[in-house]
């Protein structure tokens, strides 16, 4: 028998999207939301909404799809409802990481998060190759850590994580250290930093006279040909001048310190900003 699966915050973003992938399955589904809006997006679906202290004392599996900085509180509303035994899945390492996930001793707190359709992977298709999110026609990976628990819950958390992520190649088993050291520090303080960055020398280059469809057409085409010789996706090295070019770069605009961002201390601090927006002046 299926295992019956709650997901808290089904009219949102990343709720709307795993709801839409496990319902093409046979699980038993509850949809929680509170907010107006959102839940109506549930019932536009068909859908019912059922609210959280029916459908979680019910459930054997509970999908936190809430932003991160509701994660403190939200749990805290929800874990106390849980079954015993019952899984929680969480889609983002943040909270669990700086410690403000309501746990218990008697559950299994799971966390997972997509790695997205890779740059040079292969899809079947052209509307594959534009779902650059993932989870809906673009094969990914994910990203999956026991956070608290058992390995039997976790073996069941995973399962579900590839479905709700689905098409999945592969599920990488990692630990919640490891998750945050991905993402926020390597894939938003430095790859998505450095995206910004790109377009930002793009709209440079636009205020500096050249047409915008020239400049936009020359960046990205010059994003991937690097990207594709520093990951081995082709053989071809730098030519002599743009490595010249590289180390003018580094010198100019690559902060010498920049692994800092790495540190245990930072990543704490960083997680911490991202969980309390209202602290930023």
């Amino acid at each position: 028998m299926n295992p019956t699966i709650a997901i808290i915050g089904a009219g949102g973003k990343m709720g709307g999207r795993i709801s839409d992938n496990l319902r093409k399955l046979s699980y038993p589904l509850q949809f929680c939301e509170t907010g107006e809006a959102a839940a109506q997006r549930v019932k536009d679906k068909g859908l019912a909404v059922t609210p959280a202290s029916k459908a979680v004392p019910s459930s054997d599996i509970v999908i936190l799809a809430v932003p991160d900085a509701r994660m403190a509180g939200v749990s805290k509303e929800i874990v106390p409802l849980m079954k015993k035994g019952a899984v929680a899945i969480l889609l983002d390492p943040a909270a669990a990481h700086n410690g403000e996930v309501h746990l218990r001793d008697d559950c299994t707190f799971v966390v997972t998060h997509p790695c997205h359709p890779p740059l040079f992977g292969v899809q079947d298709s052209d509307e594959a190759r534009r779902d650059f999110f993932g989870g809906i026609l673009a094969r990914q990976d994910i990203v999956v850590a026991l956070h608290k628990g058992t390995e039997e819950g976790y073996g069941l958390a995973e399962k579900v994580c590839r479905e709700m992520f689905a098409p999945v190649v592969k599920a990488h088993r990692i630990t919640v250290e490891q998750m945050a050291i991905l993402e926020p520090a390597a894939a938003e303080v430095v790859a998505a930093a450095a995206a910004t960055l790109i377009k930002q020398a793009v709209d440079q280059a636009v205020s500096l006279g050249v047409p915008p469809e020239a400049a936009r057409s020359f960046l990205l085409g010059h994003t991937q040909i690097p990207l594709a010789i520093v990951f081995g996706e082709i053989g071809s090295p730098f030519s002599d001048a743009a490595k010249i070019a590289v180390k003018v770069g580094f010198e100019k605009v690559v902060n010498p310190n920049w692994r800092d961002v790495f540190k245990p201390d930072v990543i704490h601090s960083t997680i911490h900003r991202m969980l309390h927006p209202e602290e930023e002046k």
